[in-house]
């Protein structure tokens, strides 16, 4: 620090200047005090709703004390940038069940390491224009409550689906913080509840997954199956997921506030082609030195080749029956780990009943038009 104490009501404006200037669409300074969400996050871990995330109770409580995560932070700068790509082709995706579906935030670059570089120039200009201070940038990198910190710097609510809606943007958003010990101004806690009676991200989740209000069991949530389970996906939400092989949007989609959605300035957000709008049969088909290549720099890497054919093969098994989906599954089944074989013989089964089904209704077409033509015919 310099040795005259700056003007923080001076400097709180000019931060958010610097990050809209960085690309981030909003910017807000809270406090550290979040211990009204301590019972909550006891609640949620208690009932096991984390799942396999064993890093989401690793930490305790410090991931609602800033000030015991950072020893010396006094406030958190909270910053949002939009990810919505320009034509998402949401329904059309989701309706061609031989195309996979992925999860929009994740077919363009990966957000953590663009955002931190960001939040890290943010405590940069700061530090040029007040002196050496202490801060650290976390994007979904640390035991943080990221949307509770949003929501008390005023950038939005926490909606019914857990996610953060803004009234401007809907929840096509990613979130970032930076840790400061300096004593900022705060902004205004958001008081708006704009979720009402609304329940259609309850009603809509395809695993009802959103087991109450604000409340998300992990452990039946399609993107955490798809992509933090490490295991085999349960049987019985296998046919669930349908084409949705990373990430899942639907209590997004459902959402009335995203009619607000803001398409992102950041070219790099954009849907690389050889991941939007790709049969699933060409994505099973990667070996891994391609999956590694098509995947550099995208948020899809971090599950690996294994998981990626484990959640194409449930894809493909709910698929519309297609003889080159079971000859696909056939040749790869030979060379795959136990994990992905077990998902291919599922799927194989799924196939071969779509196909039985198929055979049976051509056969009683067959017989009905025949029962119709002439006896000399």
């Amino acid at each position: 620090m310099t040795s005259q104490s700056p003007d923080y009501n001076e400097l709180a404006q000019q931060i958010k200047l610097w990050g809209q200037e960085l690309g981030f669409s909003e910017v807000g300074i809270t406090d550290v005090d979040l211990s009204k969400h301590e019972a909550q996050l006891q609640r949620w871990l208690d009932l096991g709703y984390h799942g396999d995330m064993e890093y989401m109770a690793a930490h305790g409580m410090k991931r609602a004390r800033p000030a015991e995560l950072v020893p010396g932070t006094q406030r958190v700068i909270s910053v949002k940038m939009n990810y919505l790509p320009p034509d998402a082709s949401f329904a059309k995706n989701l309706k061609n069940t031989d195309k996979a579906y992925i999860s929009r935030y994740a077919l363009g670059r990966d957000y953590h390491k663009l955002m931190r570089n960001r939040i890290k120039k943010l405590g940069q200009k700061i530090e040029q224009h007040i002196g050496q201070f202490g801060y650290r940038p976390f994007v979904d990198s640390a035991p943080v409550l990221e949307r509770q910190l949003a929501e008390k710097a005023g950038l939005g609510w926490q909606g019914k689906h857990s996610l953060l809606i803004n009234k401007e943007a809907g929840s096509w958003f990613f979130l970032g913080e930076l840790f400061v010990d300096i004593p900022l101004p705060i902004d205004k806690p958001n008081e708006i509840e704009g979720c009402g009676k609304c329940v259609a991200c309850i009603t809509l989740c395809p695993t009802g997954a959103i087991v109450e209000p604000y409340v998300v069991d992990a452990r039946k949530c399609i993107s955490y199956l798809t992509i933090e389970l490490q295991g085999p996906i349960p049987e019985q939400y296998r046919p669930l997921l349908g084409n949705r092989i990373y990430g899942c949007d639907d209590c997004q989609l459902v959402c009335p506030w995203n009619r607000y959605g803001q398409i992102t300035d950041e070219a790099d957000f954009h849907p690389r082609t050889q991941l939007k709008d790709q049969d699933l049969v060409s994505l099973f088909s990667w070996d891994e030195v391609t999956f590694l290549k098509n995947t550099e720099g995208s948020p899809i890497r971090r599950i690996g080749h294994e998981r990626w054919r484990r959640n194409i093969a449930v894809g493909l098994g709910n698929a519309q029956f297609n003889q080159a989906i079971i000859d696909i599954l056939l040749i790869t089944r030979e060379t795959s780990s136990d994990l992905v074989k077990e998902h291919i013989d599922w799927a194989l089964t799924q196939q071969k009943s779509k196909q039985d089904k198929l055979l049976r209704k051509t056969a009683r077409l067959i017989r009905i038009v025949e029962k119709g033509l002439p006896r000399d015919a």
